[in-house]
């Protein structure tokens, strides 16, 4: 009881000067921590005449340099060791490193086959039955895969004899039609024939392999279904790639010997007899084939097998199969077999342009067979129309161009240009032309590009086809100057009367990119509006939301001026089209997150706010009992951005107003109003702060009604730990702008509100205890509490008592010493307040220090708080006897021993027998940690050599040190 009528008088001010770290000056010099560092680096140069001695010279760079360089510049240690140790085998690796960079592999610039064959098999389906045909035939001898060479002449023949039979078995074996297949199964049965392929070879069966590549091959024969027929060249072709990666790979275990393997560019004198004969007798048994298609797909996936027989095999095959290709008479199977051709010759011999070049014009010639008769009454039969069986082509050709245009020189370009000029109806090879050569070559021909669009047959290609691949070229490169306009209004005109909106929409939204980087809004705007005439009726726009969301990524990526954007009269309007709402919430968080992005300065535009507060809400209400936290969180991120962002300057009243505005609007996402809550105690701070002071009967309304904002929205927040923080720092934010009456209904909602706290909180998804959170909450309640002025109606102390009541009432864990705890840190909370002045203020705030000045009865009845908080830890220390719990009574023990040493008056002997007792009984039953000890007792004996903390020798010499034995 004796403890706040002894509380020691403290002189915050002498104490802050006494712990502040020492000062010691410093020279620098030069050097500051910010500036370059200087790097001063020492040769050596050693002479090696007689006679002549080392000289070291010194130079210095101001330049930053990273510390690990020398490591990376192949100075290293090892490296150095490693060159000493053999030189030749460094040059020889310094060589082949120049040859790898020097040679004329294809780059990462070149687009892959890989990249386009999903978008193909996406493409190009059918709905209509597929069949394929099989051949089942008995195991055939795979004694020709052996590479072992025979002599005798007899032996040569049986050899040829027996290959020729194997053949006729392949071909010519029992055949099994599967039938009436649909899209899926096809593909289900073609990938059962690819792993049925890798399960032969796996298991040695060379010759069963091969047959299954030969039927699959033959299959590139059959047209019947047309529509189909590139999906089923890419599934075909994944299992030619499959059998020349097998065989290759065969070939090239061959030749590993068991100390050294052959190196990427080896040369045919380094393959053995045994893998050259092997390769040799793949290359007899695939020219064999009978037929022409099958024989020339398996050659071209072993092509790359050449380099282990000749350094110019490969040259002299590709003219050889690009000749074959002139006898497959079907113009469709012949242009995909030139594009494997080029395919193979780009992975194996990208330096090889001129096959390429050969493919393609061999193609011109033969591109008239597309009009004849046989291919007309084809796709009489099949009941597909000219245009559609055009698109067939584009995969093949687009394929074929891309892999000539590759870093292909501008003449050349040119040339193919003009050769398609020649050709009549060429709108195929035109936009096959668009889509492989670079942009900034289409782009400076764009005129050019559309005069020739223009001459086009339109019952052929369709034109709009050809204006979208112009449009696509024209999004990654710029046109003249001059023809901006000019290419735009000739591009229009065909988008715009297209009666299909499937049709028109894939163009527009091509066309949008151009428009928004080379023209105002006012064009943007003709554009939108014409895109919701032709996509408003019969709601087309159902079926287009991918390419509307398209459009609207593409306006806001190039306008980042918000003003400006929602200035454009058919941008809001073209939003209401998206009527789905999954897609309308994608396309306003899109919107939002480049607002967020792109808007540096605050905004008060009324355009501005009405446009995003209609989008934010359109997120908000998206909200519901399904939403996922992780898409709340998200939603209430953009919307809070947003919210930072609006500014009305000193116009406060505006800025609450909208603060009003915005609670009513997103009320069903608590982070938004946590931030509403914030900005207006935000607000209220800047008020005060721009008022300097003086309150006018308009600003304490002001401030008032922030107050009110905040003490209504509150309770409507879920969290209780959220709402007992926000209490508290509305009433502190109160307290600052002078609200007394307000502060002291924050603060005594939040007292009220302790009692609800329950035992576990969800903190991150998972359950954990809350006494950490309650007791961090009430340390920070009761420096507030230091400040807060009595109510003159209330009694002294009011809020501190209701709190210690509501701490008293609360259920603890029977295992907890937190409400000890908290009793010790209100000990110092009363402590602090007997002072004569409290360690700090608010401003223009009266404390009770000021209030009471140190009245006897004001100090009377902080005594008698404190002799119940004294008495309730006393009572807690002695049911804590029990042996299970001494650990636990020994570290509250010295935690109440240094509450006394900090707070206490020492001098006074009752409290310095009751910290003696606290010290003893710390360490009585041996729990006590020695080091914790021994520092304590430093610190005691340091501080009794201030004049004014004598007595603490004497209290030293009372607290004896218990070692543990």
């Amino acid at each position: 009881s004796c403890f706040l009528r002894h509380a020691r008088s403290r002189n915050y001010v002498s104490e802050s000067e006494v712990c502040k770290l020492e000062s010691v000056p410093l020279d620098f010099g030069d050097y500051h921590p910010l500036k370059p560092i200087t790097v001063t680096e020492s040769k050596t140069k050693k002479m090696n005449r007689k006679g002549s001695t080392s000289s070291t010279s010194s130079s210095s760079s101001s330049s930053m340099m990273d510390p690990l360089s020398s490591v990376l510049d192949g100075t290293d240690p090892l490296s150095l060791f490693a060159a000493a140790a053999d030189p030749v085998a460094t040059m020889d690796s310094t060589r082949k490193k120049r040859d790898k960079d020097d040679s004329s592999a294809v780059g990462s610039d070149f687009e892959p086959w890989s990249s386009k064959r999903g978008d193909i098999l996406a493409r190009y389906t059918t709905t209509e039955k597929l069949s394929i045909c099989i051949n089942v035939t008995r195991n055939s001898n795979m004694s020709f895969f052996t590479g072992k060479t025979t002599t005798t002449g007899s032996a040569v023949s049986e050899k040829v004899r027996t290959r020729l039979e194997e053949l006729d078995d392949l071909e010519e074996g029992s055949q099994k039609e599967l039938l009436n297949l649909t899209q899926q199964d096809y593909m289900n049965r073609i990938e059962e024939l690819n792993q049925s392929l890798k399960d032969a070879w796996s298991s040695d069966q060379k010759v069963k392999a091969l047959k299954i590549v030969i039927q699959c091959s033959k299959l590139l024969s059959d047209t019947t279904v047309i529509q189909f027929y590139p999906s089923k060249f890419v599934l075909i072709t994944d299992i030619l790639d499959t059998f020349g990666k097998l065989v290759y790979e065969r070939i090239l275990s061959m030749c590993v010997d068991s100390r050294v393997s052959l190196p990427d560019n080896f040369s045919p004198e380094s393959v053995n007899d045994t893998a050259k004969e092997t390769c040799l007798n793949w290359f007899f048994k695939i020219a064999s084939i009978r037929e022409l298609i099958p024989r020339f797909y398996v050659e071209a996936a072993i092509l790359k097998c050449n380099k282990f027989l000749s350094k110019t095999g490969i040259s002299e095959c590709l003219p050889r199969l690009t000749s074959m290709i002139r006898g497959i008479g079907d113009p469709l199977v012949a242009v995909y077999a030139r594009a494997y051709l080029c395919r193979v010759g780009m992975e194996v011999a990208p330096q090889l342009k001129e096959s390429l070049n050969k493919n393609f014009f061999d193609f011109l010639l033969t591109f008239k067979q597309i009009h004849g008769d046989t291919v007309q009454n084809q796709l009489i039969v099949q009941c597909v129309e000219i245009p559609l069986y055009l698109t067939l082509y584009s995969p093949a050709i687009d394929w074929i161009l891309q892999c000539i245009a590759y870093r292909a020189p501008e003449v050349l370009l040119t040339e193919m240009m003009e050769r398609c000029k020649k050709l009549g109806n060429n709108a195929l090879l035109l936009n096959s032309v668009m889509s492989a050569f670079r942009a900034e070559f289409i782009a400076a021909r764009s005129m050019d590009f559309i005069g020739m669009i223009k001459e086009c047959d339109e019952s052929g290609f369709p034109k709009h086809l050809l204006f979208r691949s112009l449009g696509l070229n024209l999004a990654l490169a710029d046109p003249p100057e001059n023809d901006h306009l000019q290419i735009l209004n000739e591009a229009w005109k065909v988008i715009t009367k297209l009666k299909n909106p499937q049709d028109y929409i894939n163009c527009a939204e091509v066309w949008v990119e151009y428009t928004c980087r080379h023209f105002t809004k006012r064009e943007v705007n003709t554009v939108l509006a014409d895109v919701i005439k032709h996509m408003t009726p019969d709601r087309a726009f159902e079926d287009a939301y991918p390419q509307l969301q398209s459009i609207i990524q593409k306006v806001i990526t190039y306008i980042h001026d918000f003003s400006l954007l929602f200035s454009v009269e058919k941008f809001l309007p073209f939003l209401d089209m998206f009527q789905k709402e999954s897609v309308r919430v994608e396309v306003c968080k899109c919107i939002m997150e480049s607002f967020i992005k792109h808007q540096q300065e605050s905004t008060k535009d009324p355009v501005i706010l009405n446009a995003l507060l209609h989008i934010c809400k359109t997120m908000h209400d998206s909200v519901n009992a399904l939403t996922l936290e992780d898409e709340k969180r998200m939603l209430a991120a953009l919307i809070n951005g947003f919210i930072k962002m609006v500014s009305f300057g000193r116009d406060f009243e505006q800025q609450l107003s909208f603060y009003v505005e915005a609670r009513s609007m997103f009320c069903n996402l608590e982070p938004v109003l946590i931030q509403l809550i914030h900005s207006v105690n935000q607000l209220a701070m800047e008020t005060r702060k721009v008022m300097k002071g003086n309150h006018s009967r308009k600003t304490a309304a002001f401030v008032r009604a922030c107050v009110a904002f905040c003490f209504i929205t509150i309770p409507s927040l879920s969290g209780i730990f959220t709402r007992l923080n926000l209490y508290l720092h509305s009433g502190q934010v109160a307290l600052a702008n002078q609200c007394l009456s307000q502060a002291d209904a924050f603060f005594k909602a939040a007292v009220s509100l302790v009692p609800e706290v329950p035992k576990m909180i969800s903190v991150d998804g998972k359950m954990r205890p809350s006494d950490a959170f309650l007791l961090e909450f009430l340390c920070n309640f009761f420096s507030t509490l230091l400040v807060v002025p009595d109510h003159p109606e209330q009694g002294v102390l009011f809020l501190v008592r209701g709190l210690l009541n509501v701490i008293q009432d609360y259920t603890w864990e029977d295992n907890s010493d937190d409400k000890v705890r908290i009793y010790t840190n209100v000990l110092h909370l009363l402590s602090a307040m007997t002072q004569e002045a409290y360690i700090y203020h608010v401003d223009k705030v009266d404390s009770n220090d000021t209030l009471y000045g140190g009245d006897s009865k004001f100090l009377a009845e902080i005594n008698k708080l404190c002799e119940t908080v004294i008495a309730q830890i006393l009572d807690h220390l002695k049911t804590l006897g029990k042996e299970e719990t001494l650990k636990r009574q020994s570290q509250l023990a010295l935690y109440f021993f240094n509450t006394i040493l900090a707070h206490g008056d020492l001098r006074n002997n009752k409290l310095n027998q009751l910290s003696v007792n606290l010290w003893n009984l710390a360490q009585k039953h041996g729990f006590a940690d020695t080091e914790t000890m021994m520092k304590t007792m430093e610190y005691i004996k340091r501080r009794s050599k201030r004049p004014e903390m004598s007595h603490f020798a004497d209290l030293a010499l009372r607290l004896p040190l218990q070692s543990r034995t």
